[in-house]
Order: structure tokens, then sequence, then C-alpha cells
């Protein structure tokens, strides 16, 4: 318990949740808040010398994390099965992970309720474990229809167990420097909240960026002290006007971050866009239980209309608010994003990763499976990944989209998938192909096993380089250790499963007229996938 001190009062307060003397002792408990509210009896409503305080009881705030994105931007690292908010690419974490860990110092956070890919469900399930993070949930959209439709979907949901929760709703791949400043905002904006606004989170325009939209200030709140009515949201603006943006101090850049009840942002989204709340509810009413996700109905999810939650509400609405922050927020938009916020050397190269320079200044060298080596070079943004390596002007990456726009057009695979591609049993990697022929590394994670499968046009040998493997063969089931191996031919059923302690690595090689991971009939499989 913590005493604040004393507040003085010059009205008599009978009113249940304030203080009923003149002079009083506050003591705040953990996962508390105190809101500054006018004190009948003052000569002047709006003076802060003799406020009263209401306490408000946060211990229901409820992140709400959206995890949808493909970060095209961030190519060849980011891509379709592995996006930029599942990648470790500002710490040892993922952009997800440090978005979920960054708010477990404050106690009246409850547990994430995480909105996400269907394809991406087991990886973040698993980064959620290495974090000892356990989900409120965890839903699946079938397909992507932007963040108003997400965000309905998560208010419907915390509003049948609580209609007065607040939710934090929070993009997945954001880097935010300053936490504490970041925390001391969703303070705030849980007091506009609590008082009927839809909070959003304005950042402190330091440069003048087009790459951002802004939000412009209005009057401060009389009922929440550090926030100010939403006069305004702007579009992109060119450099002259987003000069004038920072140079008056009104404007603020939008950072896509919310805080506000789950029933007051319903309320909105029913009287302005009826269509996608219908449609969400929709989704959510004809839901399934999959392990533990949620698996949101695809026929009612799809017939959801596409919409950003600013467009959709937040630019309509009339109780918008927005708390000013500087927090040193960054939302990793491009690869000088990254460059921007890293450490760097005394030329101002920021490398990760096997990287040799010589008399090269400025670069971003990242470098994940060989020795990168630069030569007289400046201003350069270079990505080496095991099947693509993007080298870039530093004032070009914005363009990287139109490059994943080619390899769509020309069917290619590198925008969708790494060499190594991960299951939820563990991953498996390509080291070499040819004709009729396919060699892969795979690791299984103790105690999982794959579907018990079938295939049309190919045979397999497997190779065990360490652990122990429990191997089904058509009728036969067999164990093999290090350094032994099996034949499964063409048409059989056959199972793989590692029954140890410890990882399970193979080599398999795969011999066959096709070899395309389609040629794959599922007879069992505990992950349900089809």
């Amino acid at each position: 318990m913590l005493c604040l001190g004393e507040f003085y009062c010059p009205g008599k307060l009978a009113e249940s949740g304030r203080i009923p003397h003149h002079t009083a002792t506050l003591r705040l408990y953990p996962g508390h808040l105190i809101s500054p509210v006018v004190c009948p009896g003052t000569h002047n409503k709006h003076d802060s010398t003799n406020p009263t305080f209401r306490i408000l009881d946060m211990t229901a705030i409820h992140p709400v994390i959206l995890s949808g994105g493909s970060g095209t931007r961030l190519w060849p690292l980011s891509r379709a099965a592995l996006p930029k908010q599942l990648l470790p690419l500002a710490s040892d974490f993922s952009l997800l992970q440090d978005t979920v860990s960054r708010l477990t110092d404050m106690p009246e956070m409850g547990a994430p309720l995480m909105v996400c890919n269907v394809e991406h469900r087991f990886m973040i399930a698993e980064q959620m474990r290495q974090i000892d993070s356990t989900p409120h949930a965890i839903v699946l959209e079938p397909v992507g229809r932007n963040t108003a439709p997400a965000i309905a979907v998560a208010a419907l949901m915390l509003s049948r167990d609580d209609p007065d929760a607040l939710m934090l709703v929070l993009p997945a791949d954001h880097l935010i420097g300053d936490v504490a400043a970041f925390h001391a905002a969703i303070r705030i904006a849980a007091v506009a909240a609590q008082n009927g606004h839809l909070a959003t989170f304005g950042i402190v325009a330091a440069t003048p960026e087009t790459g951002y939209g802004y939000i412009r200030k209005g009057a401060a709140l009389a009922d929440c002290a550090g926030a100010h009515q939403v006069a305004a949201f702007v579009e992109k603006p060119d450099l002259a006007t987003a000069q004038q943006y920072v140079d008056s101090g009104d404007y603020f850049w939008n950072s896509g971050m919310f805080l506000f009840r789950a029933t007051d942002f319903l309320n909105e989204l029913q009287a302005l866009r009826p269509d996608i709340l219908d449609a969400s509810r929709a989704a959510l009413d004809a839901a399934t239980l999959d392990l533990d996700f949620v698996r949101l109905d695809p026929a009612a999810f799809e017939a959801c209309p596409a919409d950003s939650v600013d467009y959709a509400v937040m630019e309509h609405t009339r109780r918008a608010a927005v708390v000013p922050a500087d927090m040193a927020w960054n939302d990793i938009g491009a690869w000088t994003a990254l460059w921007d916020v890293a450490a760097k050397d005394a030329a101002g190269n920021a490398i990760r990763g096997d990287v040799m320079l010589e008399n090269a200044r400025g670069n971003f060298v990242r470098a994940e499976t060989r020795m990168v080596a630069m030569l007289g070079v400046s201003d350069l943004v270079v990505v080496e990944t095991a099947d693509v390596v993007l080298v870039a002007q530093k004032d070009q990456v914005q363009d990287v989209k139109k490059l994943v726009d080619r390899l769509k057009a020309e069917k290619r695979c590198e925008h969708l998938v790494h060499k190594q591609v991960y299951r939820p049993w563990g991953w498996y990697e390509g080291i070499d192909d040819g004709e009729r022929f396919q060699v892969k590394r795979i690791m299984v994670k103790p105690g999982e096993k794959l579907s018990l499968q079938m295939h049309h046009h190919r045979a397999e040998h497997w190779i065990v380089v360490s652990g122990t493997a429990s191997v089904t063969c058509g009728e036969e089931v067999k164990l093999l250790t290090e350094n032994q191996s099996t034949y499964i031919p063409l048409g059989t059923t056959h199972r793989l499963e590692n029954p140890g302690k410890i990882d399970l690595h193979m080599i398999e090689v795969q011999s066959g007229s096709y070899l395309g991971e389609d040629d794959i009939v599922r007879f069992e499989d505990i992950y349900q996938r089809s």
C-alpha cells in the first residue's frame, strides 16, 4: 500500500468513491489509479490546487494485440509465413514478444488477447510460451480484413465477460524505447476511457515525417489531465506541410494504438459502421474452438467489409481523445527505421551477424547465414538470408514492396517462405535439390509428432543425426537413434515422432516424380490441419 500524502478538499463530498473530509490521507493500492475530478464548493472549478480524487479500478485493462500484418517492406527477412512481428529485429526477442513483455510490469494488465492470421497460430502460441505468457485467447482470422473488424471481434469477446472492460489495442510490430513513458501514457488514456472517451496515442513529432498520418489536438479534456479532444485526423502530408505540423506543436504522429471501453467502441461502431459490427458478430457467434485457438467462421468473416479503425470509427466519432506521448516510438516501417534505432559504430554502420567492413560508412547490414563483406561503400542497406540478398540505397528502401509485388506476379516463392519453414512440431529446411530429388534438414521438438500421412509421388529416406525417432511405417513402429536410418516407400502410410527429451534432428532425402509440399494425404493430425 502506497501513501500518496494529504489532499485538501474545501467542500464536503458525500458521493461514493470521493474523499469525504476536508483533509484526507489517500492510499493507493496496487492496480488502481487516481483521477482529478471537479470539487463541488470550489470558487474556481479549474483550480488545480483544490482537487478531489476518484479511485479508478485499473485491474481490468485487457491488451489486444493485433498480429495480422505481413511486413512486406522488411523483405527478404519478413515473409508471408514469417512476418516481421515474429522476428527478432531489435532485440533477442521478436517484436511480438517485446510488445507483450513491455506490459508485464503493469499490475493492472490482464492476459493478452491475440488476433492473428490463421497461418501464424502455432508460432504465436510458441512465442508466448517462450516468454511465459498465457493469452486470454488467440483469435484466428481466416482472411485479413484490416483493423476495424479485428478490434470489433476482440471487443465483442471482452464485453461478453465484462461490459466495462477496458481494451488496450496494440499492433504487434512497434518499437517503444521509453517504456516508463509508455506506461504513464496508458494510465492517462485509461482515465479518459473510463470517462467514455475513445483514446488514441499521439506521438510527439520530433521530425517532419511524410510516412505517417497526423492527429491535430483540440481542447484539453476537462475530465482527464494530460489528454485532449481530437480536432482532426490528417492524411500523410508532403514535407513542407509536415514541417509546419512539427513547428506548430499541435500535431502528433498517429501511432495506431488505442484504449477504450469495449462497449463504447461497439456502440460507436454500431452507429457508424453497423455492417462491420454485424459481420464481426456473425463470425464470432459461429466460431469454433480449435485446440487453444478461437477460429472465426470463414464465410462470415470473409463477408465482412475491410476497413481500418481510423476510417471506420476514429475519424468520425465525437468521443475521440488523444494522449500525447514522447516514448521513442517507431513502427519499423522500413529497413532505415531499424538503422535509426540500432547501435552504430564510429562510422555510422549498424551491423548484425557475421559482417566485415572496410572504409564503409552509414550502412545497415544484417547477415543471417553467411559472412557479408563490404568495402568502400556508404548509405546502403544489405540484408542476407539463406536464399536472397537485398542490396539497396537507404533512400530507396520504401520501394522494397515493389520487389515483393514482382515476386508475386512471377509466381515465385521467395516472398512466401524462407528455406527454414516452421511447423507446430518444429521446422524443416531445404538444403539441396535437383532432378527428381530433394534434401531437407528436419527438427522435431520433444513430445511432438508429424501427421500420419502418405505421399503419392515420392519415397523418403530418413537418417537420424541426433536424438531419438519413433517411426511408423505401414504397420511397423520402430525406434531409431543416432546414425540409424530407414526407408519410407512411395504410397506407404508413415509418421515421425520424437519420444525423447531433446530435439530430434534428421536428414530427409526425397526422391520421385513430384516433390511439392501439396503431395500429402493426412490421415491423423494432432494439430487438426487439413
